[in-house]
């Protein structure tokens, strides 16, 4: 059995916790513009329907470009 002498540690491990604040900054972003929307349907009622229509139309090419970046990387 063979040992790794030189210390390296895997490529990976390397960007984790840029991963991780970079996906919480991530989600603090997307809190601030959902609090926002929420704010201001609440404000502007008639902007509720045009907000809700533009939420679904974000979440779905947020789905595509996931399942995209997923194809690819495999």
């Amino acid at each position: 059995m063979t040992t790794d002498t030189d210390g390296s540690r895997p490529p990976d491990s390397d960007h984790r916790e840029l991963r991780l604040v970079v996906l919480l900054l991530t989600l603090v972003v997307g809190l601030l513009i959902a609090g926002a929307a929420i704010y201001l349907a609440c404000v502007h009622p008639r902007l509720a329907q045009p907000l809700g229509v533009g939420a679904a139309v974000v979440g779905a090419l947020t789905s595509i470009v996931g399942v995209v970046a997923r194809a690819i990387r495999r």
